[in-house]
């Protein structure tokens, strides 16, 4: 068959219009049927990946469009790539494999624009229970885009022009003649995988090249049959007619966000996802795609809880993923909170939770761990588990890497938050404080780091790691120099990896908070001091932090909010970033400050 995932695949021929296509199935036929529709300029093996995944809970359907993989091309090549020719297509291909019985739609960038075609043509109505759309806009609703922007050229609307036409370079070269032709079957096409691995990412030798060229080549002219005839006329009615799930990979090169500005209006049922993949998604992130296809299709198969053929079950509506930026954007993913038992980490896993994503709650108090893995499922998330283990032990943390991969896979978001606070002068701090504190502060970030940011790494799929630091970190103080020392090697940390994983997708954000009320003044420990003034001291530190009453949930959307936008340092609460203002402009004031002695 070619490509890895597809070995085993039944194949059949099916004739459309002329031509013949090549149909591939996996899964058991009984099953629900989920159809993968390809881009350009690819074949139905860019779905490999994806459709293994899927294959063990659908019947699972790809086909070559005509004129490319091993479907035969339409005799002339001029108008035989139409929209209304590929619409016959799919109809033919759904009633062979799936006779009586609606289909779940998938497109990847032009299987996707086809797939805005089906799923708003009244042709196809009723023959679609769910359309699942990645990188691929409908040319009506684009064209409408255009219109509603020129008409009303504000400076924001022209900003959108010019930045999705610079972004859509290629469709004008693709409407020259012979040119695009020529460049595929030269050296283009023997190149485009090693481009592909670079700016994409896409595993080297996954990307399937036996038809390339002619793919390609008979390609441009599903640009030349359709792209500027409907985006002058665009059809003033098309609606969607079948729920629709649209995935937007945040890293997309073709495509901007802000196509989809308007698409409530055309779409009655839409969710939104947002990936942190660029275009070839299918091929670079193959496991979330396949879990959100799959989750989406089995909630609106007919018949079923979230399907409109059937009596739905009391009870048994499917939770709607969460909305918003954080929903779109980290709902599945696998998220790991170390120090998530309570305070800064038990909210960040709460607010990962409410955003639908996967999350595994780690602390070394374990009754704590499993209350927040409880709470985080009530919250919404698409999982959640409780993992034991001291971030200090190596062998600890290397153990937990192992079971958290081989249970659940490669982390996306790993938050590094466990830490102790400990108090007093150098000169009272013995080396024993001094080890527990950088061991847990400073150790058990770079155990987090180097076994959970190899893996992301290896996978080769991106991530993001966020490191708990502090406002300690760029601010001295004479009574917290471990604490500072810890926090301010943590810092530092964070801005070297994000330097080294930068040309791998993987992000690193260092937050800082200042006066957080979290359970750490009850366990800071005083150095130098006898335990009736450490019970003292650390309820007169518990009474202070009361009063400043900052919650951890703030500090937490500062988290969701630096992986979203990529942030390096994220100072949180105005005490924090005041100091982060004094270190860059007046150093000197703050070393003054550091000489206080504080009120304990």
């Amino acid at each position: 068959m070619g490509g890895s995932g597809l070995q085993g695949a039944r194949e059949r021929r099916i004739r459309s219009g002329g031509v013949e296509l090549r149909v591939a199935e996996l899964g058991e036929p009984s099953r629900p049927t989920v159809v993968l529709v390809h881009g350009y300029p690819d074949s139905k093996e860019v779905w490999s990946e994806v459709a293994s995944r899927l294959s063990g809970r659908f019947h699972v359907v790809l086909y070559d469009v005509r004129g490319h993989g091993r479907s035969t091309a339409p005799s002339p090549l001029r108008g035989g790539f139409t929209l209304e020719k590929l619409t016959d297509d799919f109809l033919a291909v759904a009633d062979a494999v799936s006779p009586g019985r609606p289909v779940h739609l998938v497109g990847h960038d032009w299987g996707s624009v086809q797939g805005w075609e089906f799923a708003t043509s009244a042709r196809a109505e009723g023959r679609i229970a769910s359309f699942s759309s990645v990188s691929g806009p409908s040319l009506d609703h684009f064209g409408h885009w255009i219109r509603r922007r020129t008409r009303r050229p504000t400076p924001r609307a022209v900003g959108q022009l010019l930045s999705q036409g610079a972004k859509s370079w290629y469709v004008y070269l693709l409407h020259t003649p012979v040119l695009p032709e020529l460049a595929w079957r030269g050296p283009l096409g023997r190149r485009w995988p090693g481009v592909l691995e670079r700016l994409e990412g896409v595993p080297a030798g996954s990307y399937p090249t036996a038809s390339l060229p002619q793919d390609a080549a008979h390609g441009a002219w599903l640009y030349r049959d359709n792209v500027r005839a409907r985006l002058r006329r665009p059809r003033p009615d098309a609606h969607a007619h079948a729920p629709v799930q649209l995935i937007t990979p945040a890293g997309d090169a073709f495509l901007s966000e802000r196509l989809y500005d308007d698409l409530d209006r055309w779409v009655p049922r839409l969710t939104r996802r947002t990936l942190a993949a660029g275009h070839w998604a299918p091929r670079t992130r193959p496991d979330l795609l396949a879990r959100w296809i799959g989750d989406f299709a089995e909630a609106h198969e007919p018949g079923g809880p979230g399907g409109s053929g059937g009596e739905r079950d009391a009870g048994r509506e499917p939770a709607a993923p969460p909305r918003g930026a954080y929903g779109r954007r980290f709902g599945g993913q696998l998220v790991l909170v170390t120090g998530a038992a309570s305070g800064i980490g038990r909210a960040t896993a709460l607010a990962f939770a409410a955003a639908g994503a996967r999350v595994v709650a780690v602390d070394r108090d374990a009754d704590g761990a499993v209350r927040t893995a409880d709470e985080a499922r009530a919250a919404g998330a698409a999982g959640a588990w409780a993992e034991t283990a001291d971030v200090s032990d190596e062998q600890a943390m290397e153990k937990l890497a192992e079971r958290v991969t081989s249970e659940h896979g490669v982390v996306d978001v790993l938050v590094n938050n466990a830490g102790i606070g400990l108090a007093g002068s150098f000169l009272d701090t013995s080396p024993e404080e001094w080890r527990r504190v950088l061991d847990v502060n400073l150790w058990g970030v770079v155990h987090g780091c180097r076994l959970f940011g190899r893996r992301m790494v290896e996978r080769g799929q991106g991530g993001h790691i966020v490191n708990t630091a502090s406002a300690a970190a760029f601010l001295p103080s004479r009574t917290l120099p471990a604490y500072s020392t810890s926090k301010a090697a943590v810092l530092m940390l964070s801005e070297c990896l994000r330097a080294e994983f930068a040309g791998r997708g993987i992000g690193v954000s260092a937050i800082c908070p200042g006066i957080v009320n979290t359970g750490i003044t009850s366990t800071t420990r005083f150095a130098g001091a006898d335990e009736e003034e450490q019970r003292r001291r650390q309820r007169k530190s518990a009474q202070w932090y009361g009063r400043r009453n900052y919650p951890p949930e703030k500090v937490a959307e500062a988290v969701l909010d630096a992986v979203l936008r990529d942030r390096a340092v994220v100072p949180v609460t105005p005490e924090a970033h005041g100091a982060r203002l004094l270190s860059r402009l007046a150093p000197k004031a703050l070393r003054g400050l550091a000489r206080l002695r504080p009120p304990l």
